[in-house]
């Protein structure tokens, strides 16, 4: 009988250690998914440093080949790409969905690799945050060599248990997205979707080739 008991308290001990092993490593990952929104501008704003500090070396390739996985993660480039569309996206076709928001995440990493292209003793500072509606707003400051700033600020809202970046106000009050939504609703009426597609992958050229001139 005692070596029955001590058998099953053993079999208790390790259910509990391992219910206690799980729930902490449930603990760990939804920490990990619910990061502050923060710390999702600091990682692009490392990224962006990093690059810059190794701009002139990279060029403009190796510059949009390092900052392309950092945008496609924090950025939710897919619901961007819907509301620039506006109510133009609904009569796409899901390939062309899947074309249009490969060509806009093309568009983003490229213009960050030409505007983020050499080092001079920037410093790339998140100020704070606050709420706005169902999202956050993430505030920085961009202080040139001379110590002047410039108000960046990101929108950011939850996208399956983490934090991603989804407008930029560029002076602090500049929606970005609301711009790109004008200049697409123009170019979708004139050119129709190709000719969409097409200025995208001209912009893209445009920074390529003026990063490779100067």
């Amino acid at each position: 009988m005692t070596n029955l008991l001590t058998g099953r308290r053993g079999k208790i001990a390790s259910i509990c250690f391992t219910v206690v092993l799980a729930i902490g490593i449930l603990a760990e990952c939804g920490a990990a998914l619910a990061m502050d929104p923060q710390d999702t501008v600091r990682s692009l704003y490392d990224t962006l440093l990093a690059t810059m500090k190794d701009g002139r070396t990279l060029g403009q390739s190796g510059r949009y080949t390092r900052l392309a996985p950092v945008v496609n993660r924090v950025f939710d480039v897919p619901f961007m790409t819907r509301l620039a569309m506006g109510p133009g996206w609904a009569a796409l076709t899901p390939a062309q969905q899947q074309q249009v928001t490969e060509a806009f995440a093309h568009y983003v990493t490229a213009t960050y690799a030409d505007r983020f292209d050499s080092y001079s003793g920037e410093q790339l500072q998140v100020a704070g945050a606050q709420p706005y509606n169902a999202g956050t707003i993430v505030k920085t400051r961009i202080v040139n060599s001379k110590g002047e700033p410039t108000t960046l600020n990101y929108l950011l809202h939850q996208n399956q248990g983490s934090w991603q970046i989804s407008d930029v106000y560029l002076d602090g009050t500049i929606s970005q997205l609301a711009t790109q939504r004008s200049e697409f609703h123009s170019i979708l009426q004139r050119q129709g979707f190709d000719g969409l597609i097409l200025a995208l992958n001209r912009k893209v050229d445009l920074l390529t080739s003026v990063a490779k001139s100067s």
